[in-house]
C-alpha cells in the first residue's frame, strides 16, 4: 500500500510534469487499400476495438455491424471483456489481447474503435496513427494539451481518418441546427452563453485493495500512471466515485460531460476551430481534496465545482459555467442573444418565453426534415472509403478539448489567465504556473513516442 499523497505533494507534482518521449516502429495498413490509406470498393475494413467497457463496447459494436468491416481482434485489460466480443462475432480465443500493442502491430487493422480510461487514450491512439490505422475515439480525446499537439503532429504522418465520440452531431437533429438557427439571425447577436457547472477532478489516495477479477491485467490498468493497489471503485467510470472524478486519470466532469456540452457551444457558435483566450474564476483557487476511501460522488463534485469558471473567445463572447442558470443540460447549452434566448440539449432545443417557444417548435418542424440522422460510427466508415471529412475531426476535438483543460488548470493555478490558442500555451499574469500543468510524466515504459 503506498503512502497517499498530500495537498503539497500534488502541487509540488503539478510543477514537475514532464513528458518523456521514445521511438516506436511505424507500420504500414494492408496493402489492399486502393490508395492513400483509403480501401478499395470491395474491400472490407479491418476492423479492432481497443477498450470495450461502459461506453466502447456500444461504438465498437456499431462499427462491427457495419457490413464494410471485418472484426479481427479485440483488446481489453480485462480479458473476460475482450473474449465476450470475440466469441460473438464467432472469432477464436487467439483474437482477444489484453496488450495494445499487438493491435497496433497487426497490419491486417485498418481502423479501431478505442474507448479506454482518458489516462491511456493519447498513448493508444497517438501509435495508432503513427502505424496508419484510422480511428473512432471517445471523447475527451487525451489528458493534456501536450497530448493534443502531438495528436495533430502523428495525424499528419498518414492519411488518417479521425473521428472524434460527440456523437450528438450526427445522431441529433436538433443539435445539428442550432449553428442555423443562431446564423439566421433568430436570437440576435449572441453575447454570453450559459453552460454546465462540471466539476473539476479530485485526488486518488489509494483506496484499500480489494480481491483482484480473474483476467484482468491490472498493471496494465494503471498504464502510465503510478501502479496502485486494485479497487472496484476505481476501476468503474461512475460509481463511489470511480475513475472519471481522478486527476491521476481524468479531467474530472469538466472533460467527462464538459466535451459534450462545449462541443455543442462551439458547433452553435461557428467556432470549431477557435478557442478560449481567456478564463476567469470568482472564488478561491481548487485544492482538491486527497480521498482514501470510496465515497459518494456527489461529496467531491461539490467540493470540485468552484470556483465558478468563465471563458472569453476573441469576439468577446462569454461561456459560463453554472448548472442552475443553463436550461440546456450537461450535453448543451443556453445561448442568449439581443433579440431572444434558445437552450439546446441532446436531442432539445428550446425557446425562451411563449414567443420564441413557439417559433422554434414551428422552425423546426420545417427544418428537421431537411438533416439527415446518421449513426455516427456509420459517419466514420462512410469517410475512411470517400476520403471525406468526418462530422468530428480531430482538430475540433483538439479544440473542444483544449477549453476542458484550460478550465482545470485556472481552478488548479487560482487566477485569471490568458491562453493562446495558436501557440497553445498560457502567456501573461500566471503563465509560467499554469504551462507546467501542459504535460505529464508517464511512467517508463509507457511514454509518448517521439513525433516530428
Amino acid at each position: 500500500m503506498r503512502t497517499a499523497p498530500t495537498r503539497r505533494d500534488f502541487l509540488k507534482t503539478a510543477t514537475q510534469l514532464s513528458a518523456l518521449c521514445v521511438s516506436v516502429p511505424i507500420f504500414i495498413p494492408r496493402t489492399v487499400f486502393a490508395q492513400n490509406g483509403r480501401p478499395g470498393a470491395n474491400d472490407r475494413l479491418g476492423l479492432a476495438g481497443i477498450g470495450v467497457g461502459r461506453q466502447g463496447s456500444g461504438r465498437f459494436n456499431g462499427a462491427a455491424s457495419d457490413p464494410r468491416c471485418q472484426v479481427l481482434a479485440v483488446c481489453d485489460v480485462y480479458k473476460k471483456r475482450a473474449l465476450d466480443h470475440v466469441h460473438k462475432y464467432k472469432l477464436s480465443d487467439e483474437a482477444a489481447v489484453v496488450d495494445y500493442r499487438q493491435i497496433i502491430d497487426n497490419k491486417n487493422v485498418d481502423a479501431i474503435v478505442t474507448a479506454t480510461t482518458e489516462h491511456w487514450r493519447s498513448l493508444i491512439c497517438i501509435n495508432a496513427m503513427l502505424a496508419g490505422k484510422h480511428l473512432y475515439v471517445e471523447k475527451p480525446i487525451a489528458l493534456t494539451i501536450e497530448d493534443l499537439v502531438l495528436y495533430r503532429k502523428a495525424q499528419k504522418k498518414h492519411n488518417i481518418c479521425f473521428q472524434s465520440g460527440s456523437h450528438q452531431r450526427s445522431e441529433n437533429p436538433e443539435n445539428t441546427l442550432v449553428r442555423k438557427f443562431i446564423a439566421e439571425g433568430h436570437i440576435g447577436k449572441v453575447s454570453e452563453v450559459i453552460a454546465g457547472g462540471y466539476e473539476s477532478p479530485w485526488i486518488y489516495g489509494g483506496f484499500p485493495e480489494e480481491k483482484l477479477p480473474e483476467t484482468l491485467d491490472w498493471e496494465l490498468w494503471c498504464g502510465p500512471g503510478e501502479i496502485v493497489p486494485f479497487h472496484s471503485q476505481l476501476f468503474t467510470p461512475r460509481g463511489k466515485p470511480g475513475w472519471i472524478s481522478f486527476y491521476q486519470y481524468s479531467g474530472g466532469e469538466v472533460t467527462g460531460w464538459g466535451t459534450h456540452g462545449f462541443d455543442q457551444i462551439q458547433n452553435a457558435l461557428g467556432k470549431d476551430e477557435e478557442g478560449p483566450v481567456k478564463v476567469l474564476i470568482e472564488g478561491e483557487k481548487l485544492i482538491p481534496p486527497i480521498w482514501k476511501e470510496p465515497q459518494e460522488k456527489k461529496i467531491g463534485d461539490e467540493i470540485c465545482g468552484k470556483p465558478k469558471l468563465t471563458y472569453v473567445y476573441a469576439d468577446g463572447v462569454k461561456v459560463v459555467l453554472d448548472d442552475k442558470l443553463n436550461k440546456g443540460g450537461r450535453g448543451g447549452g443556453t445561448f442568449i442573444g439581443d433579440k431572444g434566448t434558445i437552450a439546446v440539449d441532446r436531442g432539445r432545443l428550446n425557446g425562451a418565453g411563449t414567443e420564441m417557444g413557439n417559433f422554434v417548435r414551428d422552425w423546426l418542424a420545417k427544418n428537421l426534415p431537411t438533416v439527415k440522422k446518421e449513426s455516427h460510427t456509420k459517419n466514420w466508415i462512410d469517410c475512411i472509403y470517400s476520403g471525406k471529412q468526418p462530422t468530428t475531426p480531430l482538430e475540433w476535438a483538439i479544440r473542444t478539448t483544449e477549453i476542458c483543460f484550460a478550465l482545470n488548470i485556472a481552478r488548479y493555478v487560482g487566477k485569471n489567465l490568458t491562453f493562446d490558442p495558436v501557440k497553445e500555451e498560457f502567456i501573461a499574469d500566471g503563465a509560467a504556473e499554469a504551462n507546467k500543468y501542459l504535460s505529464r510524466e508517464h511512467r517508463k515504459g509507457f511514454e509518448q513516442p517521439a513525433v516530428s
